[in-house]
């Protein structure tokens, strides 16, 4: 999902495991779990070293090989993120259950999602990102365009 541009982009900045691990404030061996994905990271730990390494979460899910968006946005915007998963579903007409059965999890997970309770778990937005060619940083709310992968 992330593991190869996450240590890559740590290698070619010189960085090693503990310096990443001081600026998401975990310990080395917590992001060592993270970086050969043993532990999914969460999606402000991959937002904050996107920032970090300046590329885009697109770029280090690997869905493309744009490292950077114009005019993208640092911050997740989880109000801006329900919604546009909410917009998103019901473009491609697939009803909470629906994707909540794809996603492997409840409805109820769907819904906060969507009302912008919980921001969207790091593997559920790589799952829909990959199959629909939706960009990540598009559904968190980052950037405005585009919203669809190439």
């Amino acid at each position: 999902m992330y593991k190869k541009r996450l240590k890559g982009l740590r290698e070619r900045m010189g960085k090693n495991q503990i310096e990443i691990a001081n600026i998401l404030n975990i310990d080395r061996s917590q992001y060592g779990k993270y970086e050969n994905e043993y532990t999914t990271i969460p999606i402000k730990h991959l937002n904050t070293l996107a920032n970090y390494f300046n590329v885009s979460l697109d770029y280090m899910f690997s869905l493309n090989n744009n490292k950077q968006y114009n005019n993208s946005k640092n911050d997740i915007n989880l109000l801006e993120s329900g919604k546009r998963l909410k917009e998103f579903r019901k473009e491609n007409k697939i009803t909470q259950t629906k994707l909540a059965n794809f996603l492997t999890t409840s409805f109820s997970n769907v819904s906060a999602y969507e009302r912008s309770i919980n921001i969207i778990s790091t593997t559920y937005l790589y799952a829909i990102c990959k199959k629909y060619n939706i960009s990540a940083d598009y559904l968190l709310g980052k950037i405005d365009n585009p919203k669809y992968l190439k």
